[in-house]
């Protein structure tokens, strides 16, 4: 049975994008990158809503990217390597392969989803994620700090539900980032 992983980058005081909807801060240096595609070979699904889909499809949609180092081309390989779920009433057609839309969040589906999958998952982007932990189907929470504080914006968590976390994992980076992982309590 596969788990599924919320993964996020975040400014240390807990937001994803600053209150100008800006994430700059948050590019991921090589070191970190490479983190990232190494954490990503092991997803078998990816659960995304429209926003975050339609950010990160550039990987699979314009070549440009995989063509700038060998450690962003491994990255986009990665993505392009899972399929993925995106959660949208507005898309009518995937501008991706191995990729579908489904209209709304179930807590059920996902749940058999992951029973099924020998491989991980990984739901990405702080709204998607809030439906996810709320239905109690995360398993483990990834955080990549950045060293920096942001004053507001998205936040990474939802701001009324309790989450109990065991500390599984740490990393420091050369650039000041941390990544550490959670195991979610139940």
């Amino acid at each position: 049975m596969g788990k599924l992983i919320y993964a996020t980058n975040n400014s240390l005081d807990g937001f994803t994008e600053d209150a100008t909807g800006s994430f700059d801060w948050s590019v991921p240096d090589e070191d970190v990158h490479v983190f990232y595609n190494d954490m990503m070979r092991g997803i078998g699904i990816q659960l995304l809503g429209r926003r975050m889909y339609e950010t990160m499809a550039v990987w699979e949609t314009d070549p440009g990217f995989a063509e700038e180092s060998p450690v962003l081309a491994d990255f986009a390989a990665a993505w392009q390597d899972s399929d993925k779920l995106v959660y949208s009433t507005t898309l009518a057609e995937p501008i991706t392969k191995r990729t579908r839309i489904v209209p709304a969040f179930d807590a059920d589906e996902v749940r058999a989803v992951k029973e099924g999958s020998s491989a991980d998952l990984l739901v990405g982007g702080p709204e998607l994620a809030a439906h996810a932990l709320r239905a109690g189907v995360v398993d483990e929470v990834r955080l990549v700090l950045a060293p920096v504080t942001v004053g507001a914006g998205k936040p990474a968590f939802p701001t009324d539900l309790r989450l109990d976390l065991e500390l599984i994992d740490e990393r420091r980076f050369g650039n000041g980032a941390v990544h550490v992982a959670y195991r979610v309590g139940r």
